[in-house]
C-alpha cells in the first residue's frame, strides 16, 4: 500500500520537479528570438513602448515580442511588417485551404519554426510578437 502510494504522489512530483517549465533550451530558444531584427523593424512614426521575453511553464513556449505606440492604421502596419519581414527571410503563414494568414509569417529560427504575429493597432498600440517551442506547435 506505501509502494503504491509512493509510486501515485511521487512520480507526478518527481516530473514535476524535473520536466515541468521552462528551462535552459528555452532560454536559449528566447536568445536566438529576440535576436530576429524584424523586432525592432518599427513603422514610420512608432515608438516602442517596451519589449518583452516570457515563457509558458505549462506549455513551455517561447515568447519575444515589442510594442509600439503607433498612430497609423493596421493597414498601414500590416504593410510594412510585410516588407520588413519578407527582409528578414520570415514568409506569409500559408493557410490549409490555401491563401495566407494576415499578421503571420513563419521561419525556421533556433532549430523550430517560429511566428511573427502583427496585432494592432488597438488603441494606439501596435504587438509584434514571435511565438516558439521545441514542440513544433502551429500558431497563428
Amino acid at each position: 500500500m506505501a509502494v503504491s502510494g509512493l509510486l501515485l504522489t511521487g512520480l507526478p512530483a518527481l516530473y514535476f520537479l524535473t520536466v515541468h517549465g521552462c528551462g535552459e533550451g528555452e532560454d536559449r530558444l528566447a536568445e536566438v528570438l529576440a535576436g530576429e531584427t524584424v523586432l525592432d523593424a518599427a513603422p514610420e512614426g512608432a515608438t516602442r513602448e517596451d519589449r518583452f521575453q516570457e515563457c509558458d511553464d505549462d506549455d513551455r513556449f517561447v515568447v519575444v515580442g515589442a510594442r509600439y505606440r503607433y498612430d497609423g492604421s493596421s493597414r498601414e502596419a500590416l504593410r510594412h511588417y510585410r516588407e520588413a519581414a519578407r527582409a528578414d527571410g520570415w514568409r506569409p503563414r500559408a493557410l490549409a485551404g490555401g491563401g495566407t494568414s494576415p499578421g503571420c509569417f513563419t521561419k525556421s529560427v533556433g532549430g523550430t519554426t517560429a511566428y511573427l504575429v502583427v496585432e494592432g493597432p488597438d488603441d494606439r498600440l501596435l504587438h509584434v510578437e514571435i511565438v516558439a517551442d521545441r514542440a513544433n506547435s502551429q500558431w497563428c
